[in-house]
């Protein structure tokens, strides 16, 4: 999986995605993370890349002629099957169903705006789909984009060691992950439950059922 990020912050994007699972996915050849600068599409010889919004109001806008520029020159170098995002908080909410969706691409073009946006004609040209991670607005796309990369990563073929490791977690199987306990045994006075105690497997399993659908209920009984 190549995840090309267009964005004005390559270095922003480039180090939180050397961390963690993400950096070590990275590093053995699983995923592919391509910052890429949209300043160097820019045709101004101070390399600008944004301009006042016609009707007026305040901020900026990155031009059109920027972000479409870069877009056909990333896409030139892929193969395989392609889908381009632009985080917007106009999108759609992005959910673990998405980001299983975008995992089924070889090749994932990340759409970052900043400063008020993206010229709308740029977006209508190039996105397949806007996406947003919340109802709320951040300073650029590049901290969504790269929520959107370790969601999709965590699906790809070896990032994780094994399948369980992510079809037993929060949102994966419809439901909110059970309460889970390490040593010390005792701690404060609160114990861990006897039934992960005693080795039986098919009873562990029940409880974990069961305190999955307690969580989802008092939590979020919307997913219900």
């Amino acid at each position: 999986m190549i995840f090309s990020v267009m964005t004005l912050f390559p270095e922003y994007v480039d180090t939180i995605c050397s961390e963690s699972i993400i950096g070590r996915a990275r590093e053995s050849g699983f995923i592919t993370v391509l910052p890429v600068n949209m300043r160097d599409y820019s045709k101004d010889r101070h390399r600008r890349v944004d301009d006042t919004p016609y009707g007026g109001g305040k901020g900026m806008l990155i031009a059109a002629p920027v972000v479409c520029d870069c877009h056909a020159d990333v896409l030139r170098k892929l193969k395989g099957t392609v889908r381009t995002v632009y985080m917007s908080p106009q999108g759609s909410l992005f959910t673990q169903k998405t980001a299983a969706r975008l995992a089924g691409y070889d090749n994932i073009i990340v759409v970052c705006g900043h400063y008020e946006g993206i010229d709308a004609r740029a977006i209508d040209m190039i996105a397949d789909e806007e996406i947003s991670v919340g109802d709320y607005v951040v300073t650029g796309g590049e901290l969504p984009a790269c929520l959107l990369i370790d969601a999709v990563s965590r699906l790809c073929p070896g990032v994780l060691s094994d399948k369980e490791c992510y079809e037993n977690e929060s949102f994966s199987s419809g439901l909110l992950e059970y309460p889970q306990y390490t040593r010390p045994r005792t701690f404060e006075g609160v114990s861990v439950p006897q039934v992960l105690l005693d080795g039986n497997h098919e009873d562990i399993e029940k409880w974990r059922r069961r305190e999955a659908l307690r969580i989802t209920a008092d939590k979020r009984p919307d997913l219900l």
